[in-house]
């Protein structure tokens, strides 16, 4: 609503934080999302992956959706289940889970990694992912946190001679049947 006061300034009113300004917001940032994920920063993610699993058996995955209408955490275990990573050999693999119009991201590993791992190594990623999200460098984040899992896939798992890629490296979207 807008307000015209006596020295000619035009002010607003109204909560822009209200359900109808945060659709709006969410809907700037979904589009500005999509609109300036290029094919180039599609690649740059899948080559990071690529990199990463080269000194590793490990397997990462990327899922992205605009909207989680559950808790995300239990969304991004839904995802790992139905892209079949937790039937790597050697349970390896890591998902990182992005909700962009949502502003949630997620980074889970399977049970051989979680054995292995640090106890806060999934938080150290999943912070130092979102310190990347909030200065909306999505794609930079996404490429350190697949950087920083290689990192830690090869101490705990060296690729082998005969290693073979067990998952897609693409990124999958929305919906995942």
């Amino acid at each position: 609503m807008r307000n015209e006061r006596n020295d000619g300034v035009v002010t607003r009113q109204g909560n822009p934080w209200s359900p109808a300004g945060v659709d709006k917001l969410y809907k700037y940032l979904k589009m500005n999302f999509w609109e300036e994920f290029t094919e180039e920063k599609k690649a740059a993610i899948k080559r990071a992956i690529e990199v990463a699993e080269m000194q590793t058996s490990g397997e990462i995955r990327v899922h992205i959706e605009d909207h989680c209408k559950k808790n995300v955490f239990d969304r991004a275990v839904d995802i790992f289940a139905r892209l079949k990573m937790h039937k790597t050999a050697l349970r390896t693999g890591i998902l990182f889970y992005t909700v962009v119009a949502d502003r949630k991201f997620v980074v889970i590993g399977d049970a051989g990694i979680n054995r292995e791992v640090p106890e806060d190594f999934w938080n150290h990623i999943r912070e130092r992912v979102l310190s990347f999200f909030k200065e909306d460098q999505i794609t930079e984040g996404l490429m350190e946190g697949i950087r920083m899992a290689g990192e830690q896939l090869a101490a705990c798992f060296p690729r082998q001679e005969g290693d073979v890629n067990e998952l897609s490296n693409e990124i999958s979207y929305g919906e995942t049947e």
